[in-house]
């Protein structure tokens, strides 16, 4: 069982779409893709948490009918988007603001993450090598040695595993503010 993460899918958000036009043409080829990308990658006893943005512009039943063909434990970490038609799905723990957690690589290495909708430039556990994984900004802010989007636009509208976004980590040629104005990678 693996751990997925993703954030910005907004299914239903025709407005997004629009300016995701050269990959959809529609907000239905757009959905469906998303949920055809998902569920290639997650099996149903994986967990995905999901770092906010779910859907936008969608009604009730939209957003339920999506959430029910999406594989895996599903959690969420709730974006500007998220109202009640989001957050009254059927997540596996109630929705948070932020999470801190730990999460094992396929080597049985442990991995300190913390998880927010929106990119931070310090955060909980930032000098005890906790890594942060957030969505909101739309594949627009470069990867740092420590901090990455994975949002659907920055991972190829798909959720991504631990191991892949850790080795985008560690191939970002920046580092986080806090540790380049110390001269620290």
């Amino acid at each position: 069982m693996a751990t997925y993460f993703t954030a910005d899918t907004h299914f239903g958000d025709a407005p997004l779409v629009q300016r995701r036009r050269f990959a959809f043409r529609s907000v239905e080829s757009h959905d469906e893709a998303l949920i055809a990308r998902w569920n290639a990658v997650v099996s149903a006893g994986d967990t995905v948490w999901h770092l906010g943005d779910f859907a936008a512009d969608a009604s009730r039943a939209h957003c339920a009918a999506v959430f029910a063909r999406l594989n895996g434990i599903k959690r969420l970490v709730r974006g500007n988007h998220d109202t009640n038609r989001v957050l009254d799905l059927a997540w596996a723990e109630p929705p948070v603001e932020s999470a801190r957690i730990t999460v094992q690589d396929a080597d049985g290495r442990a991995w300190r993450l913390f998880l927010s909708h929106y990119p931070h430039r310090s955060w909980p556990g930032f000098w005890r090598e906790t890594r942060h994984f957030y969505g909101h900004t739309h594949a627009c802010l470069p990867d740092t040695s420590r901090a990455c989007d994975v949002g659907a636009d920055a991972c190829g509208y798909r959720p991504m595993d631990l191991a892949t976004l850790i080795a985008r980590q560690d191939a970002a040629e920046q580092a986080p503010e806090e540790m380049a104005a110390r001269g620290l990678r």
